[in-house]
């Protein structure tokens, strides 16, 4: 009788732990299924675009870092002079580049605070892609303040080698030559700077919300018109 009882029991308890099994299996499986859908969905998202500005703050007063005015410190530079004579660092070769004394092309000088966040990374891609479009007398450059491997590790992963990479990463000496220069962060405003063929300055966009896209479009239709 008690070995009955036992096996009763036991048969009663193995019912219940396979039903339990069952009702688990079925939560793990929709669990997984919920998260493989967030995955799918998520993948074939693409992300919004990013806000653009066209207008420009001015070289040496303030920009805005998401609403909150910051001010940029240093020289301004303006139209109709020439860049500063200052040593950058080539992310490639390491060797000092001193954009002043550049004759003969027409330089698209895209200026990002940090290669890798996003805005800059979409910045630094618009410039590589579709530039494309642009001749070749029009040389296109990046200038942040990231390291000198830094730039080139993005440049090799994000498959953009055709923009020539410029570091003021030791003392900011070009942010300071041109009131690019952040408050507090240390970092380049987000601008753009073109040069024409005799070194002289003809276009500057200080992007006015640090975290907006600037107006790339009317930057490459400036260079265009330079590079005839």
């Amino acid at each position: 009788m008690k070995v009955w009882l036992f096996l009763g029991k036991g048969k009663v308890i193995r019912k219940n732990m396979e039903r339990r099994w069952g009702m688990l299996g079925k939560k793990f499986f929709l669990i997984f299924t919920g998260i493989l859908m967030v995955l799918a969905f998520g993948c074939a998202t693409t992300r919004p675009d990013l806000p653009m500005d066209r207008s420009s703050a001015i070289p040496g007063d303030q920009v805005n870092l998401r609403g909150k005015p910051v001010k940029l410190l240093g020289t301004p530079i303006s139209l109709g002079n020439s860049l500063p004579s200052v040593e950058l660092v080539d992310a490639t070769t390491t060797n000092p580049i001193d954009l002043s004394k550049e004759r003969g092309s027409v330089l698209l000088i895209s200026i990002v605070p940090s290669i890798d966040t996003r805005v800059c990374e979409e910045q630094t891609h618009y410039l590589g892609e579709k530039g494309d479009k642009l001749p070749g007398s029009i040389k296109r450059i990046t200038i942040s303040r990231d390291t000198p491997f830094a730039q080139k590790r993005f440049a090799k992963v994000a498959k953009l080698t055709n923009i020539q990479y410029l570091s003021d990463y030791k003392q900011g000496d070009f942010g300071r030559s041109t009131g690019f220069l952040v408050e507090g962060s240390m970092l380049l405003a987000r601008s753009v700077v073109i040069v024409d063929k005799e070194g002289v300055v003809r276009y500057i966009q200080v992007v006015p919300e640090m975290s907006h896209l600037p107006d790339m479009e009317k930057a490459f239709e400036k260079a265009i018109e330079l590079a005839k």
